[in-house]
């Protein structure tokens, strides 16, 4: 009978009618029916990896596999996979899943650290700024590629005499040919291929530099604003509607590179590419360069979204007993294979282009995005159909940025449900709607003339070594303040008991190894800093002052939250940074059923009475002396 109360009380606080009509997260077979879950396990996982595998694999993992010596990148990539990325990722997963928290309330175990995760979000939604922007560029290629034959494949007269289709050009220096795209001679560095005068001068129409802005390209502001409808409608329930349609843009991509990838390797030429990818063409001495190293960590951080706040929140969706351990390996090793397998495409291609213009593998492309506008459009313009080759290239593009965006505004969409669940838990869509029309606000100068050098700024500034220090303070606030012993305790109490050995390389990884790699990625980030430029075009002084106030208003929550806490808390300063440093009573698992004996109410009451008796004493003996 006893039982039977105890179950109905649970019903009324966990199972209540209203609460669940009031929130569109939540169905009835939840078993969070205040916060929602997954529907499913498979939207979970399609999520998690639609998430990890971004825009990052298709142009920035092969840019940099060919910018550091091609298949010779995969070595550091690989080691940093496992010393760095799999570990973390473990540990960022399950530390939301525990408590079923977003990035900022997960802070409850350290609350000195809390503007850590503040700092996460905001790198969330300034990123997702120019991701929205990004993922236009594909939706406007997209419907330039309906089109035959297309747009960029020639020639117009519109180019005048700068557009060249051949691989060489007459220069009049020391009466030799050169290749347009090694010639550093003014005379002939205006010369172009049709896909780089289409990108710069059609899709950009890119202005001189960041101080010459001009007004909005309104054709990118339309395909922006149908980005920005298509992520609200995808996310106006939550991860109940944005986990129906990972189905398809988690999928789909696998489909298309797949099919770009068999076509590749049957093109002239794709030998060399995928040569120079992983064969002799391979520079081995690169990896002697601290900056390969240093790229390598940083796209594991960038595709695996370490650091971003978006591993915990979608993982705070998960029941309590989800085998957490399991998923961080299928969705990390997925997302590597995923970097290789694009590579493989990438790169089949890039021998085709060179083999057709009679130029090494390494010197086809300059900018990362110029990988994906200017020298896939022009390999694609030379296949038989080629209009349908770009659709469903740009079409892929769309899909994977897409999926990836769906979790960046659930990390803000989160924090802000979970901080003031009464006033927004029945708003979820107009909270959604309103976000997403921010992000399209701040993006609108993104789409002006000048839109690549706000782009490159902000990727160049905030995706890079400021997620090392993010992860650096996160991974030392869990293994050592909150203690990684305690914490391991918290993983076992979702996945089950596991042997001293089992925990033997993570402890490793957590305490030493990680933290170790990410301090010296950082210092050589910071010894190393070049400043960014945009086809060569350097940025204005004020420009780099911006890039920098970006990094400080990352960066800046994390002192004002620890001393706004240490204002706000009682004692002396000692006491206060001790209490602080401490979890807070509200850290626990969320449903009072899976809080078991060590976060149980009784105990947290005898610990509670125990430190107030340790503080009656201390203050008795104090007035004593006194």
């Amino acid at each position: 009978m006893r039982e039977y109360r105890c179950q109905s009380f649970k019903g009324l606080i966990f199972r209540n009618p209203a609460v669940v009509d009031q929130d569109p997260r939540v169905d009835d077979g939840d078993e969070n029916t205040e916060r929602g879950n997954w529907t499913s396990k498979k939207e979970y996982i399609l999520s998690m990896i639609g998430y990890a595998v971004g825009l990052g694999n298709i142009w920035r993992f092969p840019y940099l596999a060919y910018k550091n010596g091609g298949g010779a990148f995969l070595i550091p990539y690989f080691v940093m996979l496992v010393v760095v990325g799999i570990p973390l990722f473990f540990l960022e997963s399950a530390f939301g899943q525990f408590c079923s928290q977003g990035p900022v309330n997960v802070w409850r175990a350290v609350p000195l650290i809390q503007g850590t995760g503040v700092a996460m979000v905001v790198v969330s939604l300034i990123v997702s700024i120019y991701y929205n922007v990004i993922i236009a560029y594909s939706l406007y290629y997209m419907f330039a590629s309906m089109q035959c034959p297309l747009p960029w494949s020639g020639c117009s007269s519109c180019d005048g005499s700068n557009c060249s289709t051949t691989p060489e050009v007459s220069c009049n220096v020391s009466s030799v040919l050169v290749t347009n795209w090694t010639q550093e001679n003014s005379s002939c560095s205006s010369i172009q291929t049709p896909s780089e005068l289409y990108w710069d001068n059609v899709a950009l129409q890119r202005s001189g530099g960041l101080d010459e802005t001009g007004p909005v390209v309104w054709h990118l502001a339309l395909c922006l604003l149908l980005t920005s409808i298509l992520v609200t409608a995808a996310l106006i329930r939550g991860i109940k509607s944005s986990g129906k349609v990972v189905y398809f843009t988690a999928t789909f991509p696998y489909v298309v590179i797949v099919i770009l990838l068999i076509r590749g390797v049957t093109l002239e030429g794709a030998k060399d590419g995928i040569d120079f990818y992983i064969g002799s063409q391979s520079n081995l001495t690169k990896l002697t360069e601290v900056q390969v190293w240093k790229d390598a960590a940083t796209q594991i951080f960038y595709s695996l979204s370490i650091g971003w706040g978006g591993l915990m929140a979608l993982a705070s969706y998960n029941n309590f007993h989800n085998n957490v351990f399991k998923d961080s390996f299928v969705v990390t090793l997925t997302n590597a294979g995923t970097s290789v397998l694009a590579g493989f495409a990438i790169f089949s291609i890039l021998g085709h282009m060179a083999h057709i213009y009679k130029t090494p593998v390494s010197k086809v492309v300059k900018e990362g995005f110029g990988l994906a506008f200017i020298a896939y459009p022009d390999a694609l313009s030379k296949l038989p159909i080629s209009p349908l080759w770009s659709i469903l290239f740009f079409f892929m593009l769309l899909t994977v940025g897409l999926d990836s965006q769906f979790a960046g505004i659930e990390v803000i969409t989160t924090c802000l449900l979970d901080a003031f669940p009464t006033v927004f838990k029945s708003k979820h869509a107009l909270l959604t709607v309103t976000l997403c029309s921010i992000l399209y606000l701040l993006g609108l100068p993104c789409v002006t003339r000048a839109g690549i050098y706000w782009v490159t700024l902000i990727d160049q500034f905030v995706a890079s070594w400021v997620l090392l220090f993010l992860v650096l303070l996160e991974i030392i606030a869990i293994s050592y303040i909150y203690g990684g012993n305690r914490f391991i305790k918290d993983i076992e109490m979702m996945i089950g008991m596991k042997t001293s050995t089992f925990w033997l390389w993570w402890r490793a990884c957590w305490f030493f190894i990680s933290p170790c790699i990410i301090v010296f990625l950082l210092i050589s980030s910071l010894v190393y800093f070049e400043p960014p430029n945009y086809g060569g075009i350097p940025y204005p002084d004020w420009g780099m002052t911006l890039g920098w106030c970006m990094i400080a208003f990352v960066l800046m929550w994390i002192p004002v939250v620890a001393g706004y806490k240490l204002i706000k808390a009682k004692g002396n300063p000692w006491k206060r940074l001790k209490s602080l440093c401490s979890p807070s009573e509200e850290w626990h698992p969320y449903l009072d059923v899976h809080r078991g004996e060590r976060y149980s109410e009784e105990r947290c009451h005898r610990r509670n009475n125990s430190k107030n008796k340790a503080e009656v004493n201390l203050n008795v003996i104090s007035s004593s002396w006194l």
